[in-house]
């Protein structure tokens, strides 16, 4: 997998050379000044890296590289920039509770909040001293939510965002440090959520994510995504186009044939069908709850990073290269 490709999926590229910035502290320290600058409007944001997408209402909202946010009031045709935002660190997950109140979350353990529906942000949380970036945020309600991210860095809050507090997962099953990198949060139908998470892992939580437990997929490569179907079905996918799927509420999974070998980044449910995106401009879709999977690649290849459900039912892409039209 290339830089280019890790990068796109999770931000990270800074935080997985620790090395280098322990030997210059002082380019470290420039970076995480900008980061608490406000994001630049550009007039090329369409085309800014895009890693995380979701419905607020009607409105498609997106978030990616040097903190901009893209919004869309009419099916994806035309996006604009959010007006005011708070960070210039890569934005790599966002979650709304309603139609006006949402989160995102990014590198340098970046928060950020909206209350009128992503146009205008303000910071409830970030940390400089160390670039340990979080990778996915997930709200029960307007009061509840989880983030997580590198190093098994796992945050709940109760009051909306106001105050966020550090989890401690409990030891990983076989004994080894509490260090597994956590990308991508969702929750089953009846209140049961999950984090796909690296080495084949998936943690389960039956309590609004107050306590967590392993579940082993069988699986010993980076789980990048997943999610919940209306039936309880629950799919997690990742590396060279592994899918597992469970219909237990996560308490076993078995493989499922992608029919692709480059990663998936992001998955979600469409009704009846499961659409998925990847790397090299792979596009999957299931139109059996999970069960099999046809494969498409775009003639470009461009690295797809993840995808949003459009209120008229379709799916908006989004790549390393912003926007990715029909």
């Amino acid at each position: 997998m290339t830089r280019l490709a890790l990068a796109a999926l999770v931000a990270w590229a800074s935080a997985c050379c620790p090395a280098a910035g322990a030997a210059n502290p002082a380019a470290v320290a420039h970076q995480a000044s900008l980061q608490e600058e406000p994001a630049l409007h550009v007039p090329w944001a369409t085309s800014e890296m895009m890693l995380a997408a979701t419905n607020a209402g009607g409105r498609l909202v997106a978030v990616g590289d040097h903190g901009v946010v893209l919004l869309s009031d009419d099916q994806g045709k035309r996006y604009r920039q959010a007006r005011s935002v708070p960070t210039r660190a890569t934005l790599t997950g966002v979650s709304f509770s309603d139609a006006r109140n949402g989160w995102a979350v990014g590198q340098w353990g970046v928060v950020i909040h909206t209350r009128d529906g992503g146009e205008t942000w303000t910071l409830q949380r970030s940390d400089t001293s160390v670039d340990q970036p979080l990778f996915a945020v997930y709200f029960l309600d307007g009061e509840h939510g989880i983030a997580a991210g590198l190093w098994s860095l796992l945050l709940m809050t109760d009051d909306g965002g106001q105050h966020w507090n550090k989890l401690a997962l409990p030891a990983p099953p076989g004994g080894g440090q509490t260090d597994r990198n956590l990308f991508s949060i969702f929750a089953a139908p009846g209140g049961t959520l999950f984090i796909a998470a690296e080495r084949g892992t998936v943690l389960r939580s039956t309590d609004r994510g107050a306590s967590w437990q392993y579940v082993n997929t069988g699986y010993k490569g980076s789980l990048w995504t997943g999610c919940a179907l209306h039936d309880g079905t629950l799919l997690v996918a990742g590396l060279r186009g592994s899918v597992y799927r469970s219909t237990d509420d996560g308490q076993s999974w078995q493989a499922v044939a992608s029919g692709t070998r480059s990663s998936i980044t992001g998955i979600v449910a469409v009704g009846s069908r499961v659409m998925a995106v990847g790397l090299d401009g792979v596009e999957l879709e299931s139109r059996d709850a999970g069960r099999s999977f046809s494969a498409t690649s775009r003639s470009d290849r461009t690295d797809l990073t993840a995808l949003a459900v459009v209120p008229d039912g379709s799916v908006q892409v989004f790549s390393v290269a912003g926007v990715v039209r029909p």
